[in-house]
Order: C-alpha cells, then sequence, then structure tokens
C-alpha cells in the first residue's frame, strides 16, 4: 500500500511517500516546500514531481493519505478524514490557529487532487485518549468543561512512537506490542513489573509525557500547543490571572495579549535574542544574563515535569529523550540528569557527549534507569497507523 503523509505548517508543506505491508514499510520518497501560500499548486506540485522522478506512475497509485492533525474539537483518533474532521479542526481554529487552518485546507486539495485516495487523520490528541479524568481536568466551572476545555496533550505520534521503541530497548516486546496496537485494541493488562517511562520531546516545541506499558497517564501540554514548557515562542505554563492583569497595566488587547503570548514569549521572550536554542546558547556563553535565564528556565521546567510522571508513576524504568533539541543537545540532557542519582538516573558522560542525532542508550551500565535517546519517527507512526486502519 502506497502511503502519502502529509505535515502541513503555517507556511509549509512536507511528505513521505511509504510503501506498506504487513511485514513494515519504507520510505521511497519524501520531499517539502517553505514559503508555502498556495497549498492546491504545492501539493499538485509534489504529486507531479513523484510522478516526474520515476517513483510512481500515477498519483492514482497513492492509496492514502495521512494528516498529523493537531486539536479537534470533540473529535480525536485516527479517523477517517472527511467533513467531520474538517468541521473540528475549524471548531477548534482559536485555539490551533498556526496549525489547524493548514490542515483543513490540505483535507480539502487532497479530496480534489487524489479522490480515489483514502484520507486518514491521525490527531495529536489520540495518545491521551486513556489519561484519568483527575489529569485530564482543570479546576474550573462545568460550562467551560462542557465546551472541550481540558488537558489534551500534544505531540502524541512522537511519544507513541518513544512508547513502542523504549519498550523494545528495555527489553520489553510485550509492552511494545500493547503500544504498537493501541489504537486498535485500547490498553491492555501487562503480566507483571509495569515499564515506566519518561518522554521528553525537546525541540522547537516541547512536551514531557509518561507513560506506563505503553499507554499515556499524562503531558505537560494542555488546553492548546502554548502550554507546558517554555516554547520556542510560545509562554508555556503561565497563571491565567496574569493575562487581565498586563491587559489593564499595559493597556493592550485580548488579540493584542494572545499575539505577544504566542509570538514574542517562550525562550525568545525570556532570552530576548532568539528563538533557537543554538542562538540563545551561544548569548548564555557570551555571558547574556537573559540568555542563561531562558536556559535555566527551559531546564528547570523539564525536570518539573519528569518530577512530576516519576512521582505518578512510582519511580522510573527509562528516561527518554527525542526530537531537534534532545537528539542533538548533550549538555541538555547532562542538565536535566544533573544530580538525579538518588532516583536511579545514572548518565554516563563520555556516552553522552558521543552521542549525537542517533538512537543510543546514554546511562551508565549500572544505572537503575536507562537513559535512551531515540530519533523522533512521527511519520512512521502515521504510515503504520493508517496501514492499520485501512487494513
Amino acid at each position: 500500500m502506497l502511503i502519502l503523509v502529509a505535515n502541513l505548517g503555517s507556511t509549509s508543506f512536507k511528505y513521505r511517500l511509504f510503501r506498506m505491508d504487513g511485514n513494515g514499510g519504507e520510505v521511497i520518497a519524501k520531499g517539502g516546500y517553505e514559503r508555502v501560500t498556495d497549498y492546491a499548486a504545492v501539493i499538485d506540485d509534489a504529486l507531479s514531481a513523484l510522478q516526474r522522478d520515476g517513483i510512481i506512475a500515477s498519483p492514482d497509485e497513492i492509496e492514502a493519505v495521512g494528516f498529523k492533525t493537531v486539536l479537534g474539537k470533540d473529535l480525536s483518533g485516527c479517523v477517517i478524514a472527511g467533513q467531520q474532521v474538517i468541521a473540528a479542526l475549524e471548531g477548534f481554529t482559536a485555539v490551533a490557529p498556526a496549525h489547524n487552518p493548514p490542515y483543513a485546507a490540505g483535507i480539502r486539495q487532497f479530496e480534489k487532487s487524489l479522490p480515489d485516495a483514502r484520507l486518514v487523520a491521525l490527531f495529536e490528541t489520540a495518545f491521551y485518549q486513556w489519561t484519568s479524568a483527575a489529569s485530564a481536568h482543570y479546576a474550573i466551572p462545568k460550562a467551560w468543561r462542557e465546551i472541550g476545555i481540558r488537558r489534551h496533550g500534544f505531540h502524541g505520534a512522537s511519544h507513541k512512537f518513544i512508547a513502542e521503541r523504549s519498550a523494545e530497548l528495555c527489553g520489553r516486546e510485550d509492552v511494545a506490542k500493547i503500544a504498537r496496537r493501541l489504537y486498535q485494541d485500547g490498553p491492555l493488562q501487562v503480566d507483571g513489573k509495569p515499564l515506566r517511562v519518561v518522554s521528553c520531546h525537546l525541540g522547537g516545541s516541547s512536551s514531557v509525557t509518561g507513560i506506563r506499558n505503553g499507554v499515556a497517564i499524562g503531558s505537560s501540554m494542555g488546553f492548546s500547543p502554548q502550554s507546558g514548557l517554555p516554547q520556542n515562542n510560545r509562554v508555556g505554563d503561565l497563571d491565567a490571572g496574569a493575562i487581565p492583569y498586563a491587559m489593564r497595566a499595559l493597556g493592550i488587547t485580548l488579540e493584542e495579549a494572545e499575539r505577544q503570548l504566542t509570538k514574542e514569549s517562550g525562550l525568545l521572550g525570556l532570552s530576548g535574542v532568539s528563538n533557537d536554542i543554538r542562538d540563545i546558547d551561544a548569548a548564555a556563553a557570551a555571558g547574556n544574563p537573559d540568555a542563561l535565564l531562558a536556559i535555566d528556565a527551559f531546564i528547570h521546567s523539564i525536570r518539573h515535569w519528569i518530577g512530576a510522571f516519576l512521582i505518578e508513576l512510582g519511580g522510573l524504568d527509562s528516561l527518554v529523550f527525542t526530537a531537534g533539541i534532545g537528539e542533538n543537545r548533550a549538555a541538555t540532557r547532562a542538565a536535566v540528569c544533573k544530580d538525579l542519582e538518588a532516583f536511579g538516573v545514572h548518565l554516563d558522560p563520555a556516552k553522552n557527549t558521543a552521542c549525537h542525532a542517533t538512537e543510543a542508550v546514554i546511562s551508565r551500565d549500572d544505572s537503575a534507569v536507562k537513559i535512551i535517546v531515540i530519533p523522533a519517527n512521527e511519520e512512521l507512526v502515521l504510515a503504520r497507523e493508517i496501514y492499520r486502519k485501512l487494513s
């Protein structure tokens, strides 16, 4: 089965074409476009390029298209992407303005460009379907809860891949099987000792997720992608009382407050330098105190959420780092693991320094907690789930 995984950003379109069968799959082509203003044009150009390059004889060979949709109103899971999905995306456009409109536009365009292909959406919130009510709900009036305000959780495809792969690397094929089949079978009982994992997806957008036996128990992200850890230029967690106070004190509108919190906050707001951790790191090394603050606040928030999930899980078997920062920055991993030996977390400095964007165990051989770097592979998760859904 040929499955095209479409990743649509506010000004970008990236894709990977997978050939999938019952034994797994492989990427046979990939590409992308930046500064996109016309999704119809770039989607049709991508399909033409696949044909022109001899990857496919005709676009009609593509049997399915998958979308890593972020947040839908009253809808989650792995679902056929039709009008219901478009309506759910548009229902939460105000909550995810950078993500939902491009995906709605992309689904509409693929309906035209590939009319015979099956379209499937895997929501980023799907991995958190089985979290407890206590972990999912805010202490807000019932009327607020009824309009969908709750902790949704995001980066679900990334954390699901970590649930699968970390179980394999920990020698727990029983848990890996449950994680792989989660969206088809739901969470299943595990005989014997549970596998307790904390997954740190650290990049331009970051989150920490607690995982027990392949199933998420909670996420640092909440109602919207603006929450949790300090993001690249999005605020992360913020006391609700800060917004009306800032509006009054600064004389700004709600729209301006929202713009500043989503465009000028996070690592950019703290550092005053950049939203890129590499630039912030360089400024901190040169003695910029605000850049140093940004790095320290980022590390503090990561450790805060690891601690929360360590308690909730009742201990820890594996600590995983993934995504751009998690995979590439040994200094960040070292700072996160500092002074955690009492909890069984023993980092091997040499292994950590040597690891760069590759899968590796970076804990000491005698560490009770296995510390692992696992490169993100969200597109593979989508291709697998779409194949299972349609098979």
